[in-house]
């Protein structure tokens, strides 16, 4: 089969709260079979992947990891949601922290991917993308975790190696990033025209970005502070 369906089944039964006993009777097999298809040690066929993709109201290429969305679509750029579309998913109630923090993240994403159209270099555009994408992950695994109770199946990497690994990821999608910008190839990877990268100026964002160049001064001046990195005051 593969690596995802065990895992994946796995999750999908514990998230309903079964017992290996009584997916298997639901499924029409012995609880040591199942126990079997879901340690990975032994292949089942077509029919059973169809019957568990029924049971668990799936689609058969999402138990087959072929696919992250449990009905097996693949997301087109007009599928995807807005970041503040409408809904309940986009409430926050009680502390103020979480908006404005996600309000500065938005905005200077906003303005970073428009740097990235206006470079014009797939690749760039690409490792800048993983660096971020690996950063969310390792922010969400950490909520996931802290409950112990919450089933790690989501995930294909086992937590005790999701940290490191998630962070040389993150760490070898920034360097090719870094390298890339300059100008300089990376294996395969074209690296950024002469003079494709556009000139920037505080002044020249607060300009080109008005609604959004605040939020960026405020993350830089926030991420240094973190670092340890006092503002001067003025004389």
């Amino acid at each position: 089969m593969n690596d995802h369906f065990p895992r994946i089944i796995t999750l999908l039964r514990k998230e309903r709260k079964l017992s290996q006993k009584k997916a298997a009777e639901a499924l029409g097999v012995s609880q040591a079979l199942l126990s079997h298809y879901e340690k990975g040690i032994r292949e089942c066929g077509l029919d059973f992947v169809t019957r568990a993709a029924d049971f668990y109201d799936v689609s058969c290429d999402y138990l087959l990891g072929r696919s992250p969305n449990r009905n097996g679509a693949i997301l087109s750029v007009e599928d995807i949601p807005e970041p503040d579309a409408a809904g309940k998913e986009n409430v926050f109630r009680g502390s103020l922290l979480p908006t404005l923090n996600k309000k500065l993240l938005a905005n200077s994403l906003n303005i970073i991917y428009d740097l990235l159209q206006k470079s014009n270099n797939k690749a760039l555009t690409g490792e800048i993308s993983a660096g971020l994408n690996a950063a969310v992950y390792r922010s969400f695994r950490i909520l996931y975790s802290a409950n112990e109770k919450n089933p790690q199946g989501l995930f294909s990497i086992p937590e005790p190696l999701s940290d490191s690994r998630s962070a040389a990821a993150q760490d070898i999608a920034e360097a090719n990033a870094v390298c890339l910008a300059a100008g300089m190839d990376v294996e395969e990877l074209e690296g950024l025209k002469k003079g494709a990268a556009p000139a920037l100026s505080p002044e020249q964002l607060s300009t080109d970005y008005p609604l959004f160049a605040a939020s960026l001064f405020n993350l830089i001046q926030n991420a240094e502070s973190r670092m340890g990195v006092k503002k001067e005051k003025k004389k």
